[in-house]
């Protein structure tokens, strides 16, 4: 919306030009690039899974689908934010996931 010049209403204030302002790093920082994404899958494979996911692996395996809040609960206590426990709670449900995938062609 632009500024209409009038003192009063919606577009009140100064008319003047939109600058283009180029973006800040700060908001390229949610991109994920390819060269990181290996690396951290690489370091995830090597390193395997620290204690706390280990434990949030067996909420899932003892409780099924009934642990999501807890695990959740568990995740937020540890990683300190709403949005880093969900997607931490879904990144080990995943992986359960391609567990359990892994065994049955075994089987």
């Amino acid at each position: 919306m632009s500024s209409s010049g009038t003192c009063v209403g919606l577009n009140k204030g100064f008319p003047v030009e939109k600058r283009n302002v180029p973006k800040r790093p700060s908001q390229n920082k949610t991109k994920l690039s390819k060269r990181n994404a290996m690396v951290r899958d690489l370091v995830g494979e090597v390193m395997g899974m620290a204690p706390y996911e280990k434990r949030l692996l067996d909420m899932l395996k003892v409780s099924g689908a009934s642990a999501d809040k807890r695990m959740y609960k568990f995740a937020k206590r540890r990683l300190g934010s709403h949005k880093r426990a969900l997607k931490k709670r879904e990144k080990v449900k995943e992986m359960y996931s391609k567990m359990r995938a892994k065994a049955a062609m075994h089987n």
